[in-house]
């Protein structure tokens, strides 16, 4: 049973799986749905706390809470049935945005890339575990403590660390097991069958054929090359571990062979038969052909890419941190971090992760830019998110948070990381000319932990630095939104200040009491609120805004207006009054609470065509001068002149009545008021 307001919330919208998005304002939760027609509006409207519930166009919702909207929100966020309900969109869904747009062009191509998105996700936790296993190592080697590299570990450093290695090995070792389960599960494959295929050149049976009477093997380049007879055919014998296109090949196989079985046999003999054929055919067909092939293109590709490293290593260095910030949001990152896995296994290094360190940094240090400019703004919303990214990034390598929570969303960024990732590329390919490239023996997720991995180090350390630094001045110096969007950031926080509900207690020094015959000071009772504009008074519930018109932050009037002076329709104490100068919350000294709001959505204009006259927590007396507005300068923005004359706190009130509409002066009554 929900029992707080938030829950209660939650519970009267359709619960949090009907929740697609929340944000909110000054006032108001605003809400995305799945179906808004489930939403329970009487219900919701009788929650404490809730000023009323405002349909909106689609399915979105409106709920109007007033000046603890934030804490409201933040309450509602931080239930443990609201995860993954956030405002913003997730990671996922600006990435399934981006691909979408390729999607029905390359549909092939798309499917592939999701394919080995899936296949490798999964495994982050435990690479990016495993990458500082080996950073430690690292330290220590370089420390001169243990001995890490190129030694007999067993005789040099002793089983102590010879077990230590082996907290790492357990991963890129049987790497090629995991990436068989999670792209079978990918494809809908039993995980199970994809996974025990992929074992079968594990086992220690598979091993020793290397050792059998009519095995022949040669040495090429310095390795081994057997090959064992079974049923009378030759096998190609190779080491499967760290392989990670033998299993993306197999699988895909594996995929076509069990749905064609679970045509064949009956459902009630699946279970038996699908993977008894399932492990017959595929791990002869791997072992044979698929094995050998698969590492034949692991090999060249890598390479390819290694002759481009030697051949012109400064082209390299560069192009490998540019052309990432295109491949991660559509996920065609992943054949290059399957080649580095392929480089690990076969050469003992990879050449690849350290200019792409450098993209890398290049996203965070444009997360700090972002962190400092909304800092300064204030826009916390922003902040946060940069503060979370940042984070991820700095110490776990991950740049999806800063790529999908904020770069993506504002355009001005990329150009100024891309900067960095130039300047990056540069700086390591000149650095590293020398000694033929920066080189790591772990998959290394590219975070300040990681940086012992890399060699030569104090390379690698300068080359990311320079990329870090050179993306956050830029986008700290020009800014991470276009001036629209900062225009629209400026104008959503004047509107906040607008909107709040006024219940700030008024200064004591503003009451001003009337003395009466006796001499005794009394509070002259609030008994109407007059017309601020000259016009023609319309209902409240026929303006052209809908949280006015469904009275959810009070009742009261609206007034076209004919001339534009807006004066003070109850005498008090001015409470809000932005600087935009199209709204007016005004606090009577018997506490009636009255919002002038001039115009719809004006906040937009940023005070063009309003000449303030008042400032806050000024004393006003009815008829007192606030603004001079220029009506036709409104109108030919595009924007609904319509004056909302709204009491705040009309709950509170005996009675709150509009008059009816008419034709009113400056100074006319158009509210009585009974407290």
């Amino acid at each position: 049973m929900a029992s707080t307001t938030a829950e209660q919330i939650v519970e009267k919208v359709g619960g949090p799986g009907n929740i697609t998005s929340l944000t909110h304002c000054a006032t108001r939760l605003r809400f995305e749905l799945k179906d808004a027609g489930v939403v329970d509006q009487k219900a919701l409207e009788s929650i404490s706390g809730v000023l009323g519930a405002v349909p909106q166009s689609g399915d979105r919702y409106q709920v109007v809470i007033g000046g603890a909207v934030a804490s409201v929100y933040a309450d509602i966020t931080n239930l443990p049935s609201m995860k993954g309900a956030k405002g913003a969109p997730s990671d996922d869904d600006v990435k399934a945005a981006e691909r979408a747009k390729a999607r029905g062009k390359v549909a092939w191509l798309d499917a592939f890339f999701e394919y080995l998105s899936n296949s490798f996700r999964p495994l982050l936790g435990v690479l990016l575990g495993s990458s500082l296993i080996i950073a430690i190592a690292a330290v220590l080697d370089a420390l001169h403590i243990v001995p890490f590299q190129g030694v007999d570990r067993m005789e040099a450093a002793g089983a102590t660390w010879v077990f230590w290695d082996s907290m790492w090995r357990s991963v890129l070792y049987f790497l090629p097991i995991m990436v068989a389960y999670n792209a079978a599960k990918a494809l809908k494959v039993d995980p199970w069958i994809g996974g025990a295929v992929m074992a079968a050149v594990f086992t220690p049976e598979f091993l020793s054929l290397k050792d059998a009477a009519d095995t022949v093997c040669v040495t090429n380049l310095g390795q081994d090359q057997c090959v064992a007879q079974i049923f009378g055919l030759p096998m190609q014998l190779n080491g499967y571990g760290g392989q990670v296109f033998v299993p993306l090949i197999m699988v895909a196989v594996l995929a076509q062979l069990y749905k064609l079985l679970k045509k064949i046999f009956p459902e009630n003999v699946q279970m038996v038969f699908v993977p008894f054929f399932c492990l017959l055919i595929m791990v002869p067909v791997t072992a044979f052909a698929i094995g050998p092939f698969s590492i034949w293109i692991g090999n060249g590709l890598g390479a390819g890419l290694a002759w481009l490293n030697t051949a012109v290593p400064l082209l390299f260095a560069i192009l490998i941190p540019m052309i990432y910030p295109f491949l991660v949001p559509l996920g065609l990152h992943w054949p290059l971090n399957a080649l580095m896995l392929a480089n690990i296994s076969t050469l003992g290094y990879d050449f690849i992760q350290g200019p792409m360190g450098t993209w890398n940094f290049a996203c965070f240090g444009a997360t700090a830019g972002v962190l400092v400019v909304a800092s300064r703004a204030k826009d916390m919303e922003v902040r946060q998110t940069a503060i979370g990214a940042l984070a991820a990034g700095l110490l776990g390598g991950i740049s999806e948070p800063s790529l999908y929570g904020i770069h993506l969303r504002y355009k001005r960024i990329y150009p100024r990381m891309l900067v960095g990732c130039a300047v990056g590329g540069v700086t390591i390919g000149i650095l590293s000319w020398p000694f033929g490239g920066v080189k790591t023996g772990a998959f290394a997720f590219t975070s300040l932990l990681t940086i012992p991995v890399f060699n030569p180090m104090w390379v690698y350390a300068i080359s990311i630095a320079a990329a870090f630094v050179v993306a956050m001045l830029l986008v700290i110096a020009s800014d991470y939104r276009t001036p629209e969007q900062k225009a629209e950031f400026e104008a959503e926080q004047a509107q906040a200040a607008a909107d709040l509900a006024l219940d700030a207690p008024a200064p004591v020094a503003a009451a001003a009491p009337v003395a009466a015959a006796g001499g005794v000071a009394t509070l002259v009772a609030t008994r109407t609120v007059s017309a601020p504009v000259a016009g023609k008074v319309v209902p409240i519930t026929e303006v052209d805004d809908k949280v006015f018109a469904s009275k959810a932050l009070g009742d009261g009037v609206g007034i076209i207006p004919s001339d534009g002076h807006v004066v003070s329709p109850v005498a008090g104490v001015l409470m809000t009054v932005p600087e935009s100068g199209h709204a007016f919350g005004i606090k009577t000294d018997d506490g009636v609470e009255v919002l002038v709001h001039v115009g719809i959505d004006t906040v937009q204009l940023e005070g063009k065509g309003f000449e303030l006259e008042v400032a806050k927590d000024q004393r006003v007396e009815d008829g007192d001068l606030l603004a001079k507005v220029d009506l036709d300068a409104i109108k030919a923005a595009g924007y609904d002149t319509t004056t909302m004359v709204v009491v705040i706190n009309t709950a509170t009130l005996k009675s709150v009545t509009p008059v009816g509409p008419s034709d009113v002066s400056l100074g006319d009554s158009v509210i009585d008021i009974e407290a």
